[in-house]
């Protein structure tokens, strides 16, 4: 006959190795509490109150995003979603499965010790866990950016023990959740890095090591000033030649009569400006942005003075896709476009964020002018789209594939893809509800085959023909405005322009 056995008996040593871990993590801790640190006294206790509620990190993300660099930017805000996560998780999971009480203050020095001591429990550290995920959240996007927050990251860790708040434990359980933040985030919106363009031909162009044969034409209102000196200090062979937006196509075209490569600093209605005179001309265009949104560049892999002046010096490039439109009933107006081609309400909030822009600041005047245009008392555009007479809120058509990544807006991830990308919202009673629609679900998204969507629709083409489009309707390409009436008439231009872009790899 067996003996019976207690199945749910805890099995022999289980507490005893958690009791020796407990014991040297107090240990650990009474260890650094006796430790003489005279230069950290004035620094860590400072250091740990700055991070209560994330104020440090928020502070430290606005001072990325005041460099104005795009890299810096999108670090910043990945590092403010891994610690948004790891808060999330620290407060509903952390805090309430494990109640581990503070440690006892009696072996921390007085001058240590905070003010106000947290009342919530020890494991794991909020603080760390904030700390380790936006050190990881930007060095996944930005390798410069991480090296520079880590030792800042690192420095609040430490004060937690250095303070007497928490033990050893707690901090590295709170900074493994923080980069597990980071990481789950990456997963759910993967960085630039992830994301590479497809292999694309080398484009035989110069490589002019430094810069000599290089015109750069710089649009002086877009603030573009410091970027050009610091392009003329990486290719001072570079000649750079800043104007007015009312003198930029003539200034273009006088580079164009002299230069090996013609260069262009603004933003994109500047660069589309700049390819139709490179194509004319047959010559390879060297990007530089220098304007607000900047969307061709940024999806050509240049955006900074380095990404350029590398691609410059190694005669590194590619043949990427034009969009081309044509009006036959607007005494042959015609235009070409790197991004996007709209016709409905979008033009209309153009011209209107353009009227309002110099008095108020370009992001403002975007979101009163939609206000103004979606408000309005309006009909919507009558055109023949795909052989059927529609009403049309909006037509918006991508030069190559927008897609999205993970929760993020849509971009390209191929620049000569020989596709528009035709988006349609559908005339309706109501603009602003199926705008909107259609910009929650993407112009954005496409809907399955087989079940359209009764407010949008889109389609991928080479060639795309409208009729019937009334008198003087608004076309707006790459943030310009035009008339065009009758018959439009759109089209891919493949890998018809050279652009100096950094290859990966090298």
């Amino acid at each position: 006959m067996t003996p019976d056995v207690d199945l749910t008996a805890p099995k022999p040593g289980r507490h005893a190795v958690r009791d020796a871990l407990l014991a040297l993590d107090c240990r650990l801790f009474e260890f650094a509490a006796e430790r003489n640190w005279p230069a950290a006294e004035p620094v860590l206790p400072r250091l740990s109150r700055s991070a209560n509620h994330g104020v440090l990190w928020f502070a430290t993300a606005a001072a990325m995003t005041a460099s104005r660099t795009p890299r810096a930017r999108r670090a910043a805000a990945r590092g403010l979603a891994s610690l948004t996560l790891a808060s999330l998780t620290i407060n509903t999971l952390g805090k309430r499965s494990v109640r581990r009480p503070r440690p006892v203050l009696d072996p921390v020095p007085l001058v240590r010790q905070l003010k106000r001591q947290p009342i919530t429990t020890s494991f794991p550290s909020g603080h760390s866990a904030s700390a380790a995920a936006f050190a990881a959240g930007v060095a996944l996007e930005s390798p410069g950016w991480g090296a520079a927050v880590a030792p800042v990251a690192w420095s609040v860790a430490l004060s937690r023990v250095y303070t007497g708040v928490h033990f050893p434990s707690d901090v590295l359980a709170g900074a493994a959740l923080g980069v597990g933040a980071a990481f789950a985030v990456r997963g759910m919106v993967p960085t630039r890095a992830q994301i590479r363009p497809p292999a694309r031909p080398r484009a035989e162009v110069p490589a002019l090591p430094d810069g000599e044969g290089l015109i750069m034409v710089a649009n002086s209102a877009a603030g573009s000033v410091e970027r050009v000196r610091a392009l003329q200090d990486a290719l001072p062979g570079c000649e750079v030649v800043e104007c007015e937006p009312s003198a930029i196509q003539d200034e273009l075209e006088k580079a164009a009569a002299r230069a090996r490569v013609l260069g262009v600093c603004g933003g994109d209605g500047t660069v589309n400006a700049a390819a139709e005179v490179a194509l004319r001309h047959g010559l390879p265009l060297a990007v530089l942005p220098g304007g607000t949104l900047n969307h061709f560049a940024y999806d050509l892999g240049v955006e900074d003075v380095r990404d350029l002046a590398r691609a410059v010096r190694g005669g590194e490039a590619v043949r990427v896709d034009a969009g081309r439109f044509t009006c036959d009933g607007t005494q042959g107006t015609e235009g070409i476009f790197l991004n996007t081609c709209s016709l409905g309400v979008y033009p209309e909030l153009v011209r209107e964020r353009d009227r309002w822009s110099r008095r108020i600041g370009g992001w403002p005047a975007g979101v009163l002018a939609a206000l103004r245009v979606l408000r309005a008392d309006r009909h919507p555009l009558e055109a023949e789209f795909r052989g059927r007479a529609r009403p049309l809120w909006l037509l918006f058509v991508g030069n190559g594939t927008y897609h999205r990544v993970g929760l993020t807006p849509g971009r390209r991830h191929d620049l000569a893809d020989g596709r528009l990308d035709v988006r349609v919202v559908h005339g309706g009673r109501r603009p602003a509800v199926r705008l909107l629609a259609a910009a929650l679900a993407g112009p954005l998204t496409l809907p399955q085959r087989g079940h359209p969507h009764p407010a949008h629709a889109a389609v991928q083409v080479s060639r795309l023909r409208l009729t019937g489009v009334a008198p003087g309707s608004l076309l707006a390409y790459d943030g310009e405005v035009t008339r065009v009436t009758g018959e439009v008439t759109l089209e891919k231009l493949p890998e018809a322009l050279t652009v100096y872009r950094p290859l990966p790899g090298n």
